[in-house]
């Protein structure tokens, strides 16, 4: 059997699937802790040891692996930015993993890869396979986007293609790891929702507590917060459309996850969309937080 190999590189794990080159059904998985903490070189190195692991479990020998990274490789400079693991922001880190394990790396942000499955494997490929222009969104930890038109991942010059993350937003949103102030990411991302609420509130909580606090309708600061989300969702996502005009957008994440963000966050999408009606169709995503290292094998 001929297989395909992909490892989504995330902050907190690293996931391998060993996909069947030809129906894409999944043969292997295996996740380890990333252990960040370590430092680069010890990420490379977890990265290779888990490669080894499924590779010889499966007797299977890749002579190239599909990577999904936490931010993007420069195509100019061949080094990594933009990675909210910091520790990856300006080394060679393909070169560096090509020349450990002795194979060729294809990488591509994480939300290009999940825009990728999503749409060849996922949601849309179910329920509105003729979509030629798919935009990929995750909005949990951080904000990030991916955009497929026809089938392939539209990464772009400079490798931020579909990055509406790091678009300006709102200067209430403060600084952000990227060295700007006021990114979409520091005002819808989760963390971002939940420091707004302990701002206003003096108490912090969990993202999850504070939308069941606002379907419980009983308190201001939880309403505060999901306004906040709802409207700037609104406004920020309404850029993309006005820009790419997608005929599908798949949100996933944690906050993605919040239903009222497809029934409140859409309407507030109308009102600042640059159309008389909205026809873009947004979807819940099918696979879930395996949707990366999918899209990282069909590289």
């Amino acid at each position: 059997m001929d297989y395909v190999l992909g490892i989504d590189l995330g902050g907190t794990k690293i996931e391998a699937a060993l996909l069947d080159k030809t129906t894409f059904e999944v043969v292997d998985r295996k996740r380890i802790d990333t252990e960040a903490s370590g430092g680069y070189d010890h990420i490379l190195g977890r990265i290779a040891g888990l490669i080894q692991d499924i590779s010889t479990t499966n007797q299977f020998k890749p002579i190239r692996v599909g990577m999904a990274t936490p931010g993007t490789r420069d195509p100019q400079t061949g080094l990594m930015k933009n990675c909210n693991t910091t520790v990856l922001n300006g080394r060679p880190m393909k070169e560096d993993l090509s020349r450990m394990l002795g194979m060729e790396l294809v990488l591509s942000n994480d939300a290009n890869c999940f825009a990728i499955a999503e749409t060849k494997l996922g949601i849309v490929r179910d329920k509105m396979p003729e979509a030629d222009v798919v935009f990929g969104v995750i909005m949990g930890t951080g904000v990030g986007g991916g955009l497929v038109v026809n089938g392939m991942v539209v990464g772009g010059r400079q490798g931020i293609g579909g990055e509406w993350g790091h678009n300006f937003l709102d200067e209430s949103g403060g600084p952000c790891y990227c060295g700007k102030t006021g990114c979409v990411e520091r005002m819808i991302s989760g963390p971002a929702l939940e420091a707004f609420y302990a701002k206003i509130s003096g108490t912090e909580k969990k993202l999850k507590n504070i939308v069941e606090e606002y379907r419980q309708g009983n308190s201001p600061f939880a309403s505060q917060t999901m306004e906040r989300l709802f409207e700037n969702f609104g406004k920020a996502i309404s850029v993309v459309i006005n820009i790419v005009d997608p005929d599908v957008i798949v949100i996933g994440g944690g906050v993605g996850n919040i239903d009222e963000l497809y029934t409140e966050g859409v309407e507030r999408v109308k009102k600042h969309v640059f159309n008389h009606k909205l026809d873009t169709v947004f979807m819940k995503p099918k696979l879930g937080d395996s949707a990366g290292v999918y899209g990282a094998a069909m590289l």
